[in-house]
């Protein structure tokens, strides 16, 4: 886990690509509410309380576990990788037009992470197979930091979720219907 801030860069350098490409998701993270603040600031200024254990050590790995057996049909890592494989090639689904603002697409890494993502996102939400629902919620977290832009991006104001929006807007999602679930 890394947090950027975007008004306190002096001194800080950028990550590399390839360092970036090796975090699972870029979560963009808006100012808090005044009720979310206050409780952050009442917080800080407390004491600390006594911490209460939660989780053990072998119950976390229980629940890693269980999530790792999460059904993932093969039409969603398809199409995982159809939406990886679109930010590399645009023109592929239609929009070519969005070629000239992506200098590189995501790495395979991308399809592996929005699978693995979508199949814990399914546990939590608590199903043991992971839906099209699950994989589009997390897309744009998982895929908006592996897309380098181009100048002509930058200059015309194009963000990487407007790129990816468009990708997923152009790819809908299977229909999936699970025999038996």
């Amino acid at each position: 886990m890394a947090t950027q801030n975007p008004i306190e860069s002096e001194g800080t350098y950028p990550l590399p690509e390839a360092q970036v490409d090796r975090f699972m998701m870029k979560v963009l993270v808006d100012y808090p509410s005044s009720t979310e603040e206050f409780v952050i600031v009442d917080r800080a200024i407390s004491p600390v309380s006594v911490i209460q254990r939660i989780i053990d050590p072998q119950q976390l790995v229980m629940l890693q576990q269980q999530a790792d057996r999460v059904y993932v049909d093969p039409s969603l890592i398809e199409y995982a990788v159809r939406l990886t494989n679109a930010t590399r090639h645009p023109a592929s689904v239609g929009l070519g037009q969005l070629a000239r603002y992506v200098t590189f697409g995501a790495s395979p890494r991308a399809s592996i992470n929005i699978v693995l993502a979508a199949r814990a996102l399914a546990y939590i939400r608590g199903r043991d197979y992971a839906l099209p629902q699950d994989l589009t919620d997390l897309a744009l977290d998982i895929l908006r930091h592996r897309l380098v832009l181009s100048y002509e991006a930058l200059s015309d104001d194009v963000a990487p979720d407007l790129v990816l929006n468009q990708i997923l807007a152009a790819l809908p999602a299977p229909d999936l219907v699970l025999q038996g679930r």
